[in-house]
């Protein structure tokens, strides 16, 4: 054998092993870096379009009215006179202002 062909079979030997990290980079930024992407993006613009009278759920589980939004902050009313000043980036869902729960609906 000659020694070209020595490293040209080398080459593709080293490609062939290499191959296997290279799917697996794939397959990892396809099932978990771009939908985690996607949902950051996502949480971003929902955070960004907070506005007064939303109902929001908290990181913490709390759910609160927002009576005040400024850049980074806002002030949401987790009960009667209770306001409490939060980071937006904490407000982990924005629910409908016209849903009504069934134990709150009055006949």
């Amino acid at each position: 054998m000659s020694a070209p062909a020595a490293a040209e079979g080398g080459m593709i030997t080293m490609i062939v092993q290499f191959l296997p990290f290279v799917a697996i980079f794939v397959l990892f930024y396809f099932l978990l870096i771009r939908p985690q992407q996607k949902r950051a993006k996502e949480h971003m613009a929902m955070v960004t379009g907070v506005k007064r009278g939303d109902t929001v759920v908290l990181s913490s589980g709390m759910i609160g009215k927002v009576t005040r939004v400024e850049d980074s902050e806002a002030m949401v009313e987790v009960a009667q006179g209770v306001n409490v000043r939060v980071v937006k980036t904490m407000i982990a869902e924005v629910r409908n202002r016209t849903a009504i729960a069934a134990n709150d609906a009055k006949a």
